[in-house]
């Protein structure tokens, strides 16, 4: 039964047969929930970082913000990746800027600009300048009582990072579950496929009026298609296709009745694949083009997401069918951004107090329940 009334409310149940099978719409709307968030879901899993093919070189960097955490993704000397939070160990200042570091001749250390603290490629602190070593400006102070600084315990602050592939994650947490357990099946199946040798063609990047959670939950049904969506599905056979759903990841299999020639194939039949990893990356083989596009539906705050699409094919330079078939993907993409905005508007009335999914939304109702189970933890 749909609860109107806020007191009435329950936790996500175990069950999608049962009442109260839908996250409270409280959890959507209240701003503090989405400071809880920072803490209890961005700050302990696993979250998707970036491409490793963007830092392919030593000394190429990226930045990328989780929750009100900036980080630098880099690639060490000897090949290694390693992320750090974008913080100098001698006042906290933020050392570098959010464009990429793509010219590696340029990018052998990292270099604080406001006193020039000097840390090599693993975080550890490399020089100070000289003003550091002597104390000609204090005058209850000499040159010769200076303690040198300790670069180990001086060094930058590291944070966890692994990879699927060349798909690049990271971890705030001191103590996180392997992301191998985290992404389950996913990790395989997607080792198993070459996501390494396809470029980076194009990114395209939204700002959405509504609550991260809302456009997470659309993107992992389809339920709402036939309606919403009736270009695309005409090559898709929707009752063929299957929602799959793991502990921390789901699959959309669409049967598409269009054929390409591509190594985008993980089952011998032709489908599409969406990847969802909780809590907020996808990544998605499309069915109809030799290549495959990642989604980071990345909160702003309780208001307002973006979603950050980058598509990745053979070559960077794309071909008409390309560029044809990233409009398409564009249109499905606005689609959602209507539909996800007016459920916002609705939801932020508070009118309904909790809502209840259908026997096709299992997927989303494990979404509601990774969400219900951070929270109460």
């Amino acid at each position: 039964m749909t609860q109107w009334d806020d007191s009435q409310t329950k936790a996500v149940s175990e069950d999608i047969t049962d009442d109260a099978n839908a996250l409270p719409a409280r959890y959507f709307t209240d701003g503090d929930v989405f400071e809880m968030e920072k803490e209890k879901i961005f700050g302990q899993y696993w979250v998707y970082a970036g491409h490793a093919n963007s830092i392919s070189d030593p000394g190429q960097y990226f930045t990328r913000t989780i929750g009100e955490r900036q980080l630098i993704i880099v690639r060490g000397h000897e090949g290694d990746i390693k992320a750090f939070d974008n913080v100098c160990a001698h006042r906290g200042s933020k050392m570098v800027e959010d464009t990429p570091m793509t010219d590696p001749s340029e990018g052998k250390r990292i270099r604080c600009p406001y006193h020039l603290w000097t840390y090599d490629l693993n975080g550890n602190l490399q020089s100070t300048p000289r003003s550091f070593e002597e104390a000609g400006l204090n005058p209850d102070l000499e040159d010769d009582e200076i303690q040198e600084f300790d670069c180990e315990s001086n060094g930058l602050n590291d944070v966890h990072v692994d990879s699927i592939g060349p798909l690049l994650f990271v971890n705030l947490s001191e103590d996180p579950m392997p992301l191998a357990e985290q992404a389950g099946v996913m990790k395989d199946r997607l080792e198993s496929l070459p996501l390494g040798e396809y470029e980076h063609a194009t990114r395209i990047v939204s700002e959405v009026e509504c609550n991260w959670k809302v456009f997470a939950s659309n993107y992992s049904e389809c339920d709402h298609c036939q309606a919403n969506h009736q270009d695309w599905i005409t090559g898709i056979s929707l009752n063929e296709s299957e929602l799959e759903v793991n502990d921390y990841h789901w699959v959309l299999h669409y049967t598409h009745a269009e054929d390409v020639e591509d190594e985008m194939r993980i089952h011998d039949e032709h489908e599409a694949q969406f990847h969802y990893l909780w809590p907020n990356f996808t990544v998605n083989m499309y069915g109809t083009a030799d290549g495959y596009g990642t989604y980071i539906v990345d909160p702003i705050d309780t208001d307002r997401f973006q979603l950050i699409a980058d598509y990745y094919f053979r070559d960077s330079e794309l071909s008409e069918e390309e560029r044809e078939f990233v409009r398409t993907s564009r249109q499905l993409q606005e689609e959602d951004f209507e539909l996800v905005e007016r459920q916002w508007q609705g939801l932020k009335t508070g009118a309904l107090a909790q809502a209840q999914l259908g026997p096709n939304e299992h997927t989303v109702h494990r979404f509601h329940q990774l969400a219900q189970e951070a929270y109460d933890s």
